[in-house]
């Protein structure tokens, strides 16, 4: 047993070592064994409840879940100390030096009174400390682990730049009835490795008109899933109500529940 004093407030020093203690040969058998692979969907799932927490505006949550983040950031950096690669205050040095040196018009003499002058400011320092000579590299600097809509939202913004993009949101809506088309004739074809890739082209061209219409699109599917399952819970009651079990119905019935499940909230 590890006897840590107890304490009216702990702080980040006490994080540090507590995590260090769990690391420790009298520590905890799970946290021991950890890696930074290992580990690695804890802190996707951990920062997607962070952010659960955020658009609820649960500030109870919030403050729990923002801790169990900073546990993950803490975790890695006691691994990395352990394989003598860096430290949290390593971590801390970095992010420090970053800000300061993006904001040259807050700590330099850059003047840039509107938020469009900082974003291209920082875009082009981002550029220029991460020695990116050319915009294909900026396109492939877009995290692969992002969600998928999030990913290409942000590609198709950073091939922007360079000059690649649609006129307006009208072109970029025509080529999503131009995807559309490719994507009939390859479900006609029954080509499975066909029809993937004309529905991968479908979903970014789904996701350009998205960007041009100013409208986040991983946050448009997320709200249409939501409403689905707002819908399908309605109509489940419905069927239930009439006595009878989803399963049981033919899609053509059930169509009838869920239209009466849509008009209810039209």
């Amino acid at each position: 047993m590890i006897d840590y004093p107890e304490k009216e407030r702990y702080y980040l020093e006490d994080l540090l070592e507590i995590v260090r203690l769990l690391r420790s040969p009298e520590g905890c058998p799970w946290d021991k064994v950890q890696t930074h692979t290992s580990i690695r969907n804890d802190f996707l799932e951990e920062a997607y409840e962070a952010v659960e927490a955020i658009d609820l505006l649960n500030h109870d949550m919030m403050r729990e879940e923002l801790g169990d983040v900073l546990l993950q950031v803490v975790f890695h950096s006691i691994l990395a100390e352990e394989e003598n690669a860096f430290t949290f205050q390593d971590v801390c040095d970095e992010i420090c030096r970053k800000l300061i040196i993006r904001h040259p018009h807050v700590f330099g003499n850059t003047v840039a009174e509107t938020t469009e002058t900082v974003l291209s400011n920082w875009d082009k320092i981002k550029k220029a400390t991460k020695h990116q000579e050319t915009y294909t590299e900026t396109l492939n600097a877009v995290a692969k682990s992002l969600p998928a809509l999030s990913r290409a939202q942000k590609v198709g913004k950073r091939a922007s730049k360079a000059g690649m993009d649609f006129h307006g949101v009208e072109d970029a809506f025509a080529c999503v009835q131009a995807e559309h088309d490719e994507l009939q004739a390859a479900i006609s074809s029954g080509n499975a490795e066909h029809m993937e890739e004309e529905l991968g082209d479908l979903l970014f061209s789904c996701v350009n008109t998205a960007r041009h219409l100013g409208i986040d699109a991983e946050q448009a599917l997320t709200r249409a899933t939501e409403k689905f399952i707002r819908r399908f819970s309605e109509t489940e009651q419905l069927v239930n109500h009439s006595g009878k079990e989803m399963p049981d119905l033919p899609i053509e019935e059930l169509d009838k529940y869920w239209n009466q499940a849509k008009n209810n909230h039209s």
